[in-house]
């Protein structure tokens, strides 16, 4: 089986379903490429946010429980993700926090220029600087312009109690390569050359376990070729000693689940079917989505659900 490319998608947990959908799509410039249901909580939207097509490693979802508590930050989680921007783009994104009103801080990572803010559920959000090359489709349609969108995930940092019982796993199993430290943090990098790339790993043996809630990421996925790759990190992941789940069809990739030994949920997702499945380009997100199973209830799931509004912005130039 070939090394892990990379980061997949990244689920976390929000609170109003319309305020997270008006911070990501409006104010990030990430498209709502798939409006579907929590398959285990049919009465929870599942968002998808991405670039125009949902390309793996574009792809942060998540759950709106609108009365869920705030989550506290600790160890066992991912503790922020961070997203690509071109290095010209920074003061672009400086700005446009602040006329949002996003309180914003400067910092470098790994020499990287970086912003660091919060999302509005508390989420530790990123953008750093690369110069690497990015894989994705720009949505002309969104309120970014081209030279500044966000150009998929670059990295995302865990932290846990022992980087010891996480390593061979991460580098024996799944084949990421340890590249550098940085104080406390040691950076671990995927096979591919493209988006999602890094793992941040961060050691901190006293510090408290997280607390789950909104603002949490739920888990982490990465990303493999096919069916037949997946089952065979199922069995690999299994001989290391975590319990992993069965394939799960999640109707846009297929999954599977396991904890890493300090407590991180991973998912192993297929690139394929993707989200142009069940409706085209153009349409992506503009309509509620259910899986099979759950089309008999869809009047009353949607009836649970609260109403939301998508907007919509004039095409961009890309040179604004």
């Amino acid at each position: 089986m070939q090394r892990i490319q990379g980061i997949h998608h990244i689920t976390a947990v929000a609170g109003d379903p319309q305020r997270n959908l008006t911070f990501y799509h409006e104010v990030l410039g990430q498209r709502l490429v798939k409006t579907t249901v929590n398959f285990d909580d049919p009465g929870t939207y599942h968002f998808y946010f991405a670039d125009q097509i949902g390309t793996p490693g574009t792809v942060m979802t998540f759950f709106p429980w609108r009365h869920m508590k705030r989550g506290g930050r600790g160890n066992g989680e991912v503790g922020a993700v961070a997203y690509a921007i071109p290095p010209a783009s920074v003061g672009y994104w400086r700005d446009r926090l602040a006329k949002a009103q996003v309180a914003v801080r400067e910092a470098r990572r790994f020499d990287a220029p970086a912003l660091i803010f919060e999302d509005p559920d508390g989420m530790s959000l990123e953008l750093v600087t690369a110069e690497e090359k990015r894989t994705i489709r720009f949505w002309d349609r969104g309120p970014v312009p081209e030279r500044h969108a966000l150009r998929g995930f670059h990295s995302a940092a865990l932290t846990i109690d022992s980087l010891a019982r996480l390593e061979p796993l991460l580098v024996g199993v799944m084949g990421y390569e340890r590249l550098k430290a940085e104080g406390e943090c040691v950076r671990f990098r995927a096979a591919s050359d493209d988006i999602g790339l890094y793992l941040d790993v961060i050691e901190r043996p006293d510090a408290p376990t997280a607390q789950f809630g909104a603002g949490s990421v739920h888990h982490i996925a990465f990303r493999t070729v096919d069916d037949a790759e997946q089952l065979e990190y199922r069995q690999a992941v299994e001989n290391a000693g975590c319990g992993v789940s069965p394939v799960r069809d999640r109707q846009y990739f297929h999954s599977i689940y396991f904890r890493e030994p300090n407590g991180v949920l991973f998912e192993v997702a297929t690139d394929a079917p993707g989200f142009l499945v069940d409706e085209p380009v153009e349409t992506l997100g503009t309509a509620l989505k259910l899986p099979p199973w759950y089309e008999s209830q869809r009047t009353a799931i949607a009836a649970r659900l609260p109403q939301i509004t998508i907007p919509t912005f004039e095409p961009q130039s890309g040179e604004r």
